[in-house]
């Protein structure tokens, strides 16, 4: 299964004054958010934070971008030191899309033109290299991994469509549709024996992960892409590319700018007028939940919240249609769980994303539904503002009415 059942529910965590974490917010309380995975939610401190930066570039604008690369570079080196990684290495990106985008643009065909996804792989990622290879004249090769498959099993998937033709795999850390982990350290070690460039798309990572790069910063991949606005609360736009393998040097921001001459990844400091204020908050945001609770203790008590959220939603489902909602996932991680949905429910992705959308407008609650395999899934993502109560609310109010829905659906199309 996906962890340990968890039956109990984790006291919430509180702020000064024994307030609500989610006082720290500015989510509306009309809503129920429960989808953080998705787009993340940005504290009141880092948003703030982001209105005084903004306010200073737009006094004196002419002052402003001539410094901005010097206030990055700082930035940098904070937000290195959050992942683990060597300033040096990590180039700022608006998004991990963003990331594997400066690499397709950046990189050259040298064998076949093929390139290795998964089909756990982020849509917007997978597409962009379909793009490339259509420009190399190759083709892309999807390692089916099945949903239970363990390190070593998601191991030879991958590595059975890698050969001579191969110019670049990429490689989810942590599987948005699925939220699982990838073995990417076994992967990236044989690929970098065999000589193959390894695109690790760690969208989900910074955060979520304790230190994800320490120690390993090029070791085991080419470059790695991971976004500091879901789990670290970063303002939206701030993500990170970290490359520290030679390839690193071919790397260009995807807007020319005055700053081409420069270095990786100084290059990507300076792109004209770009609003650069998320990334210069993102530590503010980080500092937040580190002064506030602790990162170990937000990890500790997202994952147990996910757990019971997967106990209680699971259940309700199980109570409801007979069929457990619990998932056998191969290599389960922190903060995110799955839940399986009745059928007639988010079998593909535009189906899913329906049904996202029509909760939200009806059911008053922002969740995550996926899909994977013609199943489709609930997407537990849960943050340090989120309470037990959260997800017993949906137990008991809103997975009765995704019931109705799925025998609505298989009525329509005539399946049991």
């Amino acid at each position: 299964m996906s962890e340990t059942e968890v039956t109990t529910a984790p006291s919430p965590l509180l702020l000064t004054g024994a307030r609500p974490a989610d006082r720290a917010w500015s989510l509306d309380p009309a809503l129920r958010h429960l989808n953080h995975g998705s787009f993340g939610a940005v504290p009141l401190v880092a948003q703030e934070r982001q209105n005084q930066l903004r306010a200073e570039m737009e006094r004196s604008p002419v002052v402003w971008f001539p410094a901005l690369p010097q206030r990055l570079a700082a930035t940098r080196v904070d937000l290195a030191a959050f992942l683990g990684a060597a300033p040096e290495d990590l180039a700022l990106v608006p998004n991990a899309s963003a990331g594997a985008s400066v690499v397709y643009a950046s990189l050259t065909r040298h064998r076949g033109g093929e390139i290795v996804v998964t089909d756990h792989g982020y849509g917007a990622v997978t597409m962009g290299a379909e793009r490339l290879a259509r420009r190399w004249g190759g083709r892309v090769r999807t390692a089916r991994v099945p949903l239970d498959a363990d390190e070593g099993q998601a191991y030879e998937a991958v590595l059975a469509e890698v050969g001579e033709a191969t110019d670049l795999v990429v490689v989810d850390q942590i599987t948005s549709p699925t939220a699982r982990r990838l073995p990417v350290e076994l992967i990236g070690a044989e690929l970098r024996r065999r000589g193959v460039p390894f695109l690790v798309d760690a969208a989900h990572v910074p955060g979520l992960i304790a230190g994800p790069l320490a120690g390993t910063t090029g070791d085991f991949c080419d470059f790695w892409v991971g976004n500091l606005h879901k789990w670290g609360c970063a303002p939206r736009g701030t993500a990170t590319l970290v490359a520290g393998g030679p390839l690193r040097e071919e790397l260009y921001p995807l807007i020319d700018s005055w700053g081409a001459p420069d270095p990786y990844p100084d290059r990507f400091d300076q792109q004209g007028t770009l609003d650069a204020t998320s990334y210069l908050a993102a530590p503010t945001a980080l500092d937040f939940v580190e002064n506030t609770w602790g990162w170990d203790t937000a990890r500790h008590y997202m994952d147990d919240l996910a757990g019971y959220a997967e106990h209680v939603i699971g259940g309700a489902f199980a109570e409801l249609t007979g069929v457990g909602g619990r998932v056998d996932v191969g290599m389960p991680v922190p903060g995110m769980r799955l839940v399986r949905l009745p059928p007639g429910l988010g079998a593909t992705r535009v189906e899913a994303d329906a049904l996202r959308d029509r909760v939200a407008l009806e059911l008053g609650v922002e969740a995550a539904f996926t899909s994977f395999g013609g199943v489709g899934y609930l997407r537990v993502s849960a943050h340090v503002y989120n309470t037990a109560a959260d997800y017993e609310y949906f137990a008991e109010t809103c997975v009765p009415v995704l019931g109705d829905w799925a025998r609505a659906a298989r009525e329509q199309h005539g399946t049991p």
